[in-house]
């Protein structure tokens, strides 16, 4: 849909028409939220500061997912494995080698994206479907390659046990102090994830998300940015997988595993294909559906009590599936789409009608 402004925005010159925050009020909104982000272990209780951690990471993931399938249309079902590849090389990096976590991570991310470009080879032959169950297959070979391959120093299904990341004497031990790589991370991947879809490269991404062979008639070379997609999202899983590994201090070949993938996914589509902002919703609802799940657990027992420790536990994948499934009759479009045009019923107050 067209952008719709309120009255009195003019645009004055180019570099006024693309900015994105085009207000100082914006402006201002923006670094008190950003700020209350940074001080939330100040007032809010560990469990919450937890929760925020792990939504987080997980949109750096999903913003990763969102490039290859929001915005190329390539289908993926092995973002959670590129999240193990990254957790693997950051730990292997500090625990082998002595590396600091933070010279660690960007190398864990480009070696996910490494590994994530030999997986996206098949997407010069295969679409759709197709292209899905090749991707599905780094869901088996990863796990399978870190519990067999090398067992003295990826230690088997054991896993690894990973140190929490230190600078300058300050051990990032806790949820607390975490907290604010986490949203360091998240605040730069964010940047880079939105100028990617402004640049160049992600006007190619859409136009052969949109039909890959008028693309190609108009000199866009469908394998190459396929394959850059590929990259860029194995990029952010591998950045999200070693954030995680280091926060929760083990990984093994279970740690990050095909329902994950499955999960992102349906994040993505709920929070909506094709938009910055789709990650992000998406993450935080699912993720507090997922607690949702948990406070309701004592609920249910009481209302159901013979068939309760078996339902309890599916309550979490229940609260998703029905989520999913609502959004996909109702909301195809997602959270983000919702949100553009409640912000422009606003604009158009007392006309929105």
């Amino acid at each position: 849909m067209a952008v719709l402004r309120p009255a009195g925005d003019f645009d004055t010159s180019y570099a006024h028409d693309i900015k994105t925050i085009r207000e100082p009020w914006q402006w201002v909104v923006l670094f008190a939220f950003i700020l209350a982000l940074f001080t939330l272990p100040l007032y809010a209780s560990q469990s919450v500061v937890s929760l925020v951690n792990r939504i987080c990471i997980f949109i750096i993931a999903v913003q990763g997912l969102s490039i290859l399938t929001g915005y190329t249309g390539q289908i993926s079902l092995g973002q959670a494995a590129f999240m193990t590849t990254g957790g693997y090389i950051s730990a292997l990096l500090v625990t082998r080698l002595g590396w600091s976590f933070f010279i660690s991570l960007p190398i864990a991310a480009l070696g996910a994206g490494i590994i994530g470009l030999i997986f996206g080879l098949p997407s010069l032959r295969v679409k759709g479907f197709y292209l899905a169950m090749s991707t599905l297959a780094a869901q088996f070979i990863i796990p399978w390659f870190t519990r067999n391959a090398f067992p003295n120093i990826l230690n088997g299904a054991q896993g690894l046990n990973v140190p929490p990341p230190l600078l300058f004497g300050l051990e990032f031990n806790s949820p607390q102090r975490y907290i604010y790589i986490t949203l360091s991370v998240l605040i730069i991947t964010t940047i880079v994830a939105y100028n990617i879809t402004r640049s160049r490269l992600g006007r190619a991404f859409i136009a052969i998300r949109d039909h890959d062979l008028a693309a190609e008639l108009l000199g866009v070379n469908p394998f190459k940015y396929k394959l850059q997609a590929f990259f860029l999202a194995s990029v952010f899983a591998g950045a999200a997988g070693a954030l995680a590994a280091h926060n929760i201090r083990h990984l093994n070949s279970e740690t990050f595993n095909l329902i994950d993938s499955i999960m992102f996914l349906g994040m993505l589509i709920i929070g909506g294909l094709g938009s910055n902002l789709g990650p992000i919703f998406g993450v935080i609802i699912v993720e507090l559906l997922v607690e949702g799940a948990t406070l309701f657990g004592p609920f249910f027992i009481t209302i159901f009590p013979t068939t309760a420790s078996g339902a309890v536990q599916a309550l979490r994948p229940l609260f998703f599936g029905t989520t999913l499934i609502l959004f996909l009759i109702f909301e195809p479009r997602g959270l983000a789409h919702r949100w553009n045009l409640l912000k422009a019923a606003w604009r158009l107050r007392p006309y929105s009608h």
